[in-house]
This record gives C-alpha cells, sequence and structure tokens, in this order.
C-alpha cells in the first residue's frame, strides 16, 4: 500500500491536535473541478467544498471555502468582509500567494495566513472534505475542526 504523504494542511491539523483523515483520489488532469472529486470520493457535492482565493478592493486578498455544488456570491463575500466588491484573483497569483496550485489549493497550511471564511452551509454535516494541498488528496474532519484550524468565520457565501 501507497504510504500517504503529509501535507502542510495535515501537519498543521496534527500540531494543533486534531481529528482528520487524508483520503487519496484519482486525479483528472482535464477536470480539476470539485464535482470530480466528489464523484471520485463518492460523496454528496454538498460535502466537498473547495478553496477560492479572492481579492477584495479594500481589504485585499482573503478566501472562501464554498461547497462544490454552489458558486461565491460576490457580493456577500464583499460585504462579509468590509469590501464593496471582490473577484477571484488571476490564476497566476494563486501559487505565490498561498504556495498551492488549482486543484490542489487548501484552506489550511498556506504560505502566508489569509483571512478566510468558510459557507455556513458547512455546519450542517459532520464532516466535510477540503484539498490536503496537493491534487489528489483531500482531508475529510469535522467543519468545527477546519474552521477553527483556519482561523475563519462561517457565513452565508452563496446564492
Amino acid at each position: 500500500m501507497k504510504k500517504i504523504a503529509k501535507t502542510n494542511a495535515a501537519r498543521l491539523l496534527d500540531r494543533l491536535g486534531m481529528a482528520y483523515e487524508l483520503i487519496a483520489y484519482e486525479v483528472d488532469e482535464n477536470d480539476l473541478g470539485a464535482e470530480h472529486v466528489a464523484a471520485q470520493l463518492g460523496e454528496p457535492l454538498g460535502q466537498v467544498y473547495k478553496t477560492l482565493v479572492l481579492s477584495g478592493d479594500h481589504t485585499g486578498h482573503f478566501v472562501c471555502v464554498v461547497p462544490a455544488d454552489r458558486e461565491v456570491d460576490l457580493k456577500k463575500a464583499a460585504h462579509a468582509t468590509g469590501n464593496k466588491k471582490c473577484d477571484l484573483i488571476p490564476l497566476r497569483q494563486l501559487q505565490p500567494l498561498t504556495g498551492y496550485i488549482r486543484g490542489g489549493c487548501s484552506p489550511l497550511g498556506m504560505k502566508k495566513p489569509l483571512p478566510t471564511l468558510f459557507d455556513s452551509s458547512c455546519l450542517q454535516h459532520s464532516h466535510i472534505y477540503v484539498s490536503a494541498g496537493l491534487r489528489g488528496l483531500q482531508i475529510k474532519a469535522s467543519p468545527a475542526n477546519l474552521v477553527a484550524a483556519a482561523n475563519a468565520q462561517t457565513t452565508d457565501l452563496t446564492s
């Protein structure tokens, strides 16, 4: 059996003494979306969360973690972070800013901690999945642990 390498996100959860599981899945380089991840895990889309990095006009960069079956509402995200408007950062900025690549961006263990918001829907589940920081690897954990580990807030982020 192949050993799963620990990522920065997993090491952070270890340091905090929080329970989690690392779950590997088959990567499709042509389909890096959360829908593919949910299908590979055999889990409902609403329990697989995607990590999006945005930039606000007043506060700068921040992170939104939303269910795979929903889209972030930019007005709600802007309002929640004290911005008038916000937008997703250009893909070329993702790795220099976070240390992660598209399809493997975790809300935990970024190069520099960014303000982070989880969609409040996460609290309806006993566990959710977020990227572990590598394509092909997810963290399964309680929403409370993930929110605490990311030093995040929960709010309504989707329309």
